[in-house]
């Protein structure tokens, strides 16, 4: 089915299962999951999971919201922290603490405090695709899972969480600093998870709105129904939608989101429920410039888009626009058959779809479209000089999949058999309208050709991947369940394809890689209270991007602007950690880890000469290691006071020099890129049942943005503050008020990188020669920003 028709296929059951939610839908709710995992209890304002929150037996017969209240003044460190007992590394951030938060951050910063993790937060609101970092490992090598459904792009690994669902519908966001579960559904977590899980249907009749504004025009209105029970059905339903829209803080240009998520629950049995989940998303906002450090170090924040266009300008903000455009269903079950037997089932699909596009000079004559050289473009001949384009790219993506998971629980015994297959199509090309003396364009006046009316384009490619993993687990508990062993296996089969079609560059690249991932796990239980835990675990994650496998050419030569890898092989990580976890008023967990990595890929970006397209170029780098420890610690509120810190130390090594440029880097005991030997974070929260406020505070070191060490960006420290009230309550409906500033001190900073290169400054390679520099580029920090909530919950 040609994609269009599958868009409009795909709008057409959101318009018929919108409304029909919207007939008998709200967001207080209340659900317990039977899936053998911590079970969560959540409501409107501010729910919080049972693991977190010891609610009194006093508040039995009360409301739910005051019960929400009530008991999120006694979330361990204001819901940034949750009692695990896995045998590895996880911190989660509850309703509690989100709920607290701007509602125009991503999932992203929303987990920014806890141990190990980077987010970029580049304004105070974003529509596109995140960058964080976790141990030193990038978006690329973290596995993204939203209710049992893989969010990052199959192909490029980039993670799209605020488009899949609103943060007023999250229930918790969790991250697995050294692993993922051997049964989720992702096949680039070689060393972290992001877990993000969904405020369910509620039991009872609620309706939520929330309106927000604040700086640079940002504003956002969310409205949110649950039907509660059905009469006696065991059906239950949600639906919400959002919108919100911003300034571009920095530069001209806005942004606008439009988002709708929905659920519809039926409970066949105490232990038995099958949930249909829907999302939609249509976003699109001013591309942000990245700055080199030269850059950055002339113009501060000023380095930005233009607001008017001059002749030849590829940096006018029109020509420079992101699409991030997503359906999203699941239909997640879980059946009890009793005798022990459970299976969870969950089919699902994903559609995301662009377009992206730029600003591009093409040389009117004696360019390239491929290996090929045109005398002039159609339309353009005997003209010299470039023609300034439009680059629009409208690629489409769509991905498909099933997970089941089955278990048999006897005595002492958990065994567990699952598998997953995933397939994912994906269409990428370019199209490039003439711009006029305004810097604007129109489609009807047709695209630039050469040749027998040939669009002129750097790729046109299609590529498919076809997924399938096996997995078997068995966990054993012994000594009346105080120590736990878990150890299983998966198998991954993936096969995925490439094709390029341009005059004289036809490229097809098919690859196939089987790759193993066992896990020990194992932890003692010394009481309630005390648990120590150690794992031995492995990850993968395929190559990331088209360019892994087919060129990218360039407008001015034959010569390739990017080229696939020549070693094409899996990354992989083999990861050991050690942890404490203590729980009570004050809970901490601490953990040293230390992983190795084979094949590690980076990938160096750039611009290409003349446009503001982004190149990618992606590097086996050979083998890394690193060694840390990490901590954090939360206490229970004292005089309604909650308080959190976190941090991490962390070294990195490069194992060997990287082959670049024809020659080798001598990179052989460097730090990685993007590595901060010290991440830290404190919070504060207080909360009366009245008034609330939350304080955090971060600090990242210093980081390498070069293989060779050769350039970083300093270390930088933020803060936010949300201050709120409880209103008193109106009728039937309860408001809230909350003021929330992000960046209090207005720091200017680099953030993170967002293109790593070879090297900053001209050097000698092993064998002597001379390979040139290229210049990394980093993502700007949002300066300061203020905005106000108004919300209320319709009991």
């Amino acid at each position: 089915m040609p994609s269009y028709k599958r868009r409009s296929f795909y709008l057409l059951c959101a318009s018929a299962l919108v409304p029909a939610l919207i007939c008998s839908t709200g967001p207080a709710h209340a659900r317990v999951h039977h899936t053998g995992k911590t079970q969560t209890k959540q409501t409107p304002v501010a729910p919080a999971p049972k693991t977190a929150l010891r609610v009194p037996h006093d508040l039995e017969g009360h409301s739910a919201e005051s019960m929400s209240i009530r008991a999120s003044r006694r979330a361990q460190g204001g819901g940034m922290m949750v009692h695990h007992t896995e045998a590895k590394t996880i911190s989660t951030v509850t309703q509690d603490y989100i709920s607290k938060q701007a509602p125009t951050v991503t999932p992203g910063v929303l987990v920014s405090s806890l141990p190990g993790v980077q987010a970029t937060n580049e304004g105070p609101l974003s529509t596109t695709a995140e960058t964080i970092h976790i141990r030193g490992l990038d978006q690329t090598q973290i596995g993204m899972v939203y209710e049992g459904i893989p969010l990052a792009d199959p192909f490029t690994y980039g993670a799209y969480t605020s488009a899949m669902v609103d943060n007023e519908n999250l229930g918790s966001v969790s991250v697995s600093q050294g692993s993922s579960d051997l049964t989720a559904p992702v096949y680039n977590a070689d060393g972290a998870q992001m877990t993000l899980s969904l405020r369910h249907p509620a039991d009872k009749m609620t309706a939520y709105a929330e309106a927000s504004g604040g700086t640079h025009s940002t504003n956002k209105e969310f409205v949110r129904f649950d039907t509660g029970e059905i009469g006696h059905s065991g059906v239950r339903a949600f639906a919400s939608g959002s919108y919100s829209s911003a300034n571009l803080w920095r530069g001209p240009g806005q942004m606008d989101r439009w988002h709708v998520d929905a659920a519809i629950e039926k409970r066949w049995a105490p232990k038995s429920s099958s949930e249909l989940i829907f999302g939609y998303n249509k976003a699109n906002q001013t591309e942000w410039l990245y700055p080199t450090l030269a850059q950055w170090n002339t113009y501060g924040t000023g380095y930005n888009t233009h607001g008017t266009y001059t002749k030849g300008d590829t940096l006018y903000y029109k020509l420079n626009t992101k699409a991030t455009n997503a359906v999203v269903g699941a239909l997640k079950n879980h059946f009890d058959f009793g005798h022990g037997l459970t299976l969870d089932a969950e089919p699902y699909a994903i559609e995301t779809f662009g377009p992206n596009n730029y600003g591009v000079n093409i040389p009117a004559s004696n360019g390239y479209v491929g290996t090929q050289q045109y005398s002039s473009l159609n339309g353009y001949e005997g003209q010299t000089g470039n023609v300034t384009a439009i680059s629009i790219h409208p690629w489409v993506q769509t991905s498909s999949g099933i997970n089941l998971v089955g278990a048999w629980h006897r005595g002492f015994n958990t065994l567990k058999l699952s598998y997953w297959y995933s397939y994912a199509v994906h269409t990428e090309y370019q199209n490039h309208y003439p711009v006029n003396a305004s810097g604007q364009y129109t489609e009807n006046n047709g695209y630039l050709t050469a040749f027998n009316n040939v669009s002129v384009s750097q790729y046109n490619i299609n590529g498919f991947q076809q997924l399938n993993a096996i997995g078997l687990e068995d966990q054993v508990k012994l000594f009346h369940d105080r120590l736990t062993i878990d150890a299983g296996l998966r198998a991954n089969m993936i096969s995925r394809s490439f094709s390029q079609d341009l005059p004289g560059a036809n490229f097809k690249s098919v690859e196939n890689m089987f790759v193993p991932i066992p896990q020990v796990l194992i932890s003692y239980q010394f009481d309630q209270k005390n648990q120590i835990y150690v794992n031995g675990t492995t990850g993968y994650r395929a190559p990331s991007s088209f360019q892994a496998q087919v060129p990218v050419y360039s407008f001015t030569s034959a010569n390739r602007a990017s080229l696939p890898l020549t070693n094409f092989q899996p990354e992989y990580m083999i990861g050991e950690e050690i942890g404490y976890r203590h729980s009570g008023d004050i809970m901490f967990n601490v953990a040293l880890f230390n992983y190795n990595l084979t094949h590690h890929q980076i990938t160096s970006v750039s611009y290409l000469p003349n446009s503001t397209i982004m190149i990618s170029q992606p590097i086996d780098a050979g083998g890394e290691s690193a060694q840390g420890v990490q901590a954090e610690i939360s206490t229970r509120p004292w005089h309604h006071i909650s308080a959190y810190a976190s941090g991490q130390f962390m070294h990195t090594r490069v194992g060997n020099n990287i082959a670049y440029q024809g020659d080798y880097l001598r990179t052989k005991g460097k730090q990685e890129v993007a590595s901060p030997k010290f991440t830290g974070a404190l919070g504060l929260t207080y909360d009366d049942g009245t008034n609330f406020a939350n304080f955090n505070l971060r600090y990242t070191d210093s980081q390498y943005a070069t293989l060779m060490n050769d350039q970083s960006i300093p270390s930088y420290i933020t803060s936010d503050i949300s201050l709120g009230r409880y209103l008193p309550k109106i009728g039937r409906i309860r408001p809230k008020a909350m003021l929330s500033l992000m960046n209090v001190g207005d720091s200017h900073y680099l953030a993170q990188v967002n293109g790593f290169s070879g090297n900053a400054t001209t050097t000698r390679g092993v064998y002597g020669k001379t390979l040139s520099a290229s210049q990394p580029t980093y993502s700007v920090g949002t300066g300061f920003a203020a905005v106000v909530s108004v919300s209320g919950t319709f009991e």
